[in-house]
């Protein structure tokens, strides 16, 4: 995310850093860099004009070039304007006082509307809500077919009336169902368009009308950069909406529509797409975004994975046989499986400060050995996973041949299991906060 804009600036910054002492002359050749690379990533040239005037006004004060550290002090500025430039803080979607709260999903087709339709809906279930999501796409072939799969996935109902009947009159009869069912909040997924379609505007217009919704969020793929602005801009001055939902954020090198979309809008990015799995969505914190744009790592957010990928009561189970040195292989796969949820490596190192998310581009955690991992353990016998030194070399013959893996492989796993559990030992003998602290994160 956002690693050639991240590259760029880092080489404009090192003009700064080389200088022990700025003239306002440095500053301003330095923000030329600036300015080259923001436009290189697709950001809006209204945008990049209004934040090179604002950070370059700041930047040649006296506090600045007077300061002994003034190359820390500019990339502060510039850290202070992204965020500003951005939304300045985590804008939540809106919980009606009276349920249900109506979200209306809009957007262009191909921009991943149904898909985060199903994913909000998810998030907002995680945290308590009951939802429920209505098929209005009428037109698009298997629309209302992709919803009700998705839905199913995570595990919300999906209301449809099949694509003869008008989308404003389902989406009205999508209201009374919730209302009948006790939802307290409602997700209308739209038809999708390939441009800013009249007739179909309008059809958005007249539900919109008829569903008075809380919530009208804006489905943008993040890779079309310029023209997800235009598009937002296009829909806002139609209905007047209240969001934007950025999806493809993690293919999005550039941050050009990050970085635009609220300054030309006035709106504010609600929630951002990281991943094609159906709980890869994040709230938008401008702050933490900004943070990762500079190399400067996103800790808040990592701790967030973290803690979603911890399992509490297993963890409690877990340290009880920890204590009594009886960790198997069963809760070895467990942990896996939790460090699996988190993300990919190149992911997660993104998040962490002073490290570069591309210096690992290739060095993804392999998700076909961990499979294989899987594979072997579950093809051990109960007593096998919980004494696996009764793992004999006719037992590894069995289960290499259950799981389609190697001999060898099965020895690397064992010597594996073997260091973590002396690993283990040594830990659980130092004092409970140290214990418990290891506890709080995956192996």
């Amino acid at each position: 995310m956002f690693q050639s804009l991240t590259d760029k600036l880092a080489g404009a910054f090192k003009r700064f850093r080389s200088k022990g002492k700025l003239t306002e002359a440095d500053v301003r050749e330095g923000m030329r860099e600036v300015k080259l690379a923001l436009l290189e990533a697709d950001v809006n040239f209204k945008v990049v004009r209004e934040f090179v005037s604002r950070v370059t006004e700041r930047a040649v004060g006296a506090d600045v070039l007077e300061s002994l550290l003034p190359a820390q002090q500019i990339v502060k500025i510039v850290n202070e304007e992204l965020i500003a430039i951005m939304g300045g803080e985590n804008s939540k979607l809106e919980i009606s006082p009276k349920p249900p709260t109506v979200v209306l999903m809009c957007g262009l087709q191909g921009a991943g509307k149904t898909t985060h339709t199903a994913k909000l809906a998810s998030y907002f279930k995680k945290k308590g809500k009951s939802p429920l999501l209505v098929a209005c796409d009428i037109y698009r072939p298997a629309a209302v077919d992709q919803l009700k799969t998705v839905g199913e996935a995570v595990g919300v109902p999906v209301f449809s009336m099949g694509t003869d009947i008008p989308a404003v009159d389902i989406a009205r009869a999508g209201m009374e169902y919730a209302r009948k069912q006790c939802c307290d909040m409602v997700f209308i997924d739209t038809a999708g368009r390939l441009h800013v379609d009249d007739t179909l505007m309008q059809e958005l217009e007249d539900i919109k009308a008829a569903t008075t919704p809380t919530e009208i969020l804006l489905v943008v793929d993040a890779m079309t950069g310029q023209d997800a602005v235009n598009v937002a801009k296009s829909f806002n001055e139609r209905l007047d909406i209240t969001g934007v939902i950025l999806t493809k954020m993690d293919g999005d090198t550039r941050g050009g529509a990050a970085l635009s979309v609220r300054y030309i809008t006035g709106k504010p990015i609600k929630f951002i797409g990281v991943g094609e799995k159906l709980d890869m969505l994040e709230p938008f914190h401008p702050d933490r975004l900004a943070s990762r744009i500079l190399g400067m790592g996103d800790v808040l957010t990592l701790i967030e994975k973290a803690e979603q990928a911890f399992d509490e009561k297993k963890a409690a189970e877990l340290e009880q046989k920890l204590r009594s040195s009886r960790f198997t292989l069963t809760d070895y796969l467990d942990q896996l499986d939790q460090l699996k949820d988190m993300g990919s490596l190149e992911q997660i190192a993104g998040m962490i400060p002073g490290m570069k998310a591309g210096a690992l581009k290739d060095a993804k955690i392999d998700e076909k050995a961990m499979d294989r991992t899987k594979a072997i353990i579950l093809s051990m016998t109960p007593r096998e996973r919980e004494k696996p030194e009764i793992i004999n070399s006719s037992r590894k013959k069995r289960i290499a041949a259950g799981s389609g893996t190697t001999v060898e492989e099965i020895n690397r796993l064992l010597k594996q299991f073997e260091q973590m559990n002396k690993l283990i030992k040594q830990f659980s003998g130092k004092g409970s906060k140290k214990f418990r602290n290891m506890m709080k994160m995956p192996f």
